[in-house]
């Protein structure tokens, strides 16, 4: 390993990291068989090249797509098998992504329907059409057409990272999507923390997800990624302000917030050390709560259900007049401050912040310790509960 330091590369890809080096561009990775760090000269000073470089490195050592060595765009592979192309795309997108249970169902209708040996060039508008309709009737469970067409999207999103142009066309699933109506009052919030709590029964990873929901009215992809990691530069302890958003982490048109968070909330992260919620889903426990306490079925309650809540409580408290402030701290408009501490400033998003505690406070008094356990927060410290309640 180096004696110091080094910079941050100019482009990172799994383990393969690209540096300037004395003579031009240098990859350099860990090699996990030898135990040590090796090097490889990019073969050029262009970083645009050594990009390529770099990627075409970790094709031949995992797998996937090959980049043409000149211009840098994936190959065609239109005559490559959709099962090959699919496997490649998966290679990139990490474990818990919904890209995978999305895509298994494809796999699973070639599968079923005797097309493994599909290539790409012959998934057209029926061949979609034959999937929409053998997904839509499979006898599981139901699934709505949103859900449905999110496979092809994600295997139209396959075909294009193996520079296959496809040959059928998706519907915008806003088109299709009916948005879930239930929303959950403070007492329903009050009683999945109930459920959370329930002694020896080791539902931590629940408790962490309704906590971290309801402080930032994240989106649940959001909340698995709060991490206090230092280069994440997400949480900042003393202006108390969490970025949703982790450094180098492209926003995409589902922007995520920099929210300033509830006192309660703050020393949650204050003790942990990366990943506030140490798991990729909560899917099941969220599965069982949800029948415990007979929420709405049919895409009604899923684990959004604390974000669409926290939003619809806040916007009666917050009133028309100061909705912006929730639609700042839900992500729909972008927060442009210099300074970190200014979000708590009422004109920012300090009637947010109040609403929020507010909200916290209530549900607090219906299932004590949803955040107060063995410690609480009195003026940004971290106090024994029984001293901060009597304060």
């Amino acid at each position: 390993m180096p004696a110091t330091r080094r910079p941050k590369p100019l482009y990172q890809r799994g383990e393969f990291r690209l540096y300037k080096g004395r003579g031009g561009l240098e990859v350099v990775w860990y090699d996990q068989r030898r135990k040590r760090e090796r090097s490889s000269s990019a073969g050029t000073s262009d970083e645009r090249k050594g990009r390529i470089a770099l990627d075409n490195l970790y094709v031949e050592t995992h797998g996937g797509v090959p980049v043409c060595p000149e211009c840098g765009r994936a190959r065609d592979q239109s005559g490559e098998l959709v099962t090959v192309l699919v496997a490649n795309y998966l290679e990139t997108k990490p474990a818990g992504d919904a890209v995978h249970p999305r895509l298994a169902h494809i796999l699973d209708f070639q599968e079923a329907t005797g097309r493994v040996e599909d290539r790409c060039d012959v998934v057209d508008s029926k061949w979609a059409g034959d999937f929409r309709a053998w997904l839509a009737g499979k006898g599981d469970r139901s699934r709505a057409p949103g859900t449905i067409e999110n496979s092809l999207i994600q295997l139209a999103a396959a075909f294009r990272a193996g520079g296959v142009a496809p040959a059928f066309t998706t519907i915008p699933t806003i088109e299709l999507n009916r948005t879930p109506q239930y929303r959950a009052d403070v007492p329903t919030l009050a009683a999945m923390f109930k459920y959370a709590l329930e002694p020896d029964l080791k539902r931590d990873n629940l408790l962490r997800f309704l906590r971290a929901s309801v402080a930032t009215w994240g989106r649940p992809d959001a909340v698995y990624d709060i991490s206090t990691e230092r280069k994440r530069a997400q949480w900042h302890p003393r202006a108390s302000v969490l970025s949703l958003n982790p450094a180098g982490r492209r926003q995409t048109r589902k922007r995520r917030a920099t929210v300033p968070i509830a006192k309660q909330f703050a020393p949650h992260l204050n003790e942990v050390s990366g990943f506030y919620v140490p798991v990729s889903s909560v899917k099941r426990a969220w599965q069982s709560m949800a029948k415990e306490l007979k929420l709405p079925d049919e895409g009604e309650a899923g684990t959004k259900l604390v974000r669409r809540s926290m939003m619809t409580l806040a916007r009666k408290r917050l009133g028309e007049e100061h909705w912006i402030q929730g639609r700042m701290m839900a992500g729909h408009v972008p927060v442009n401050v210099s300074d970190l501490y200014a979000l708590f400033d009422p004109a920012n998003l300090g009637r947010a912040l109040a609403v929020t505690e507010a909200i916290i406070e209530e549900i607090e008094s219906l299932a004590p310790g949803a955040f107060y356990r063995d410690f609480t927060a009195q003026g940004g410290n971290v106090s024994p509960i029984a001293r901060a309640k009597n304060a």
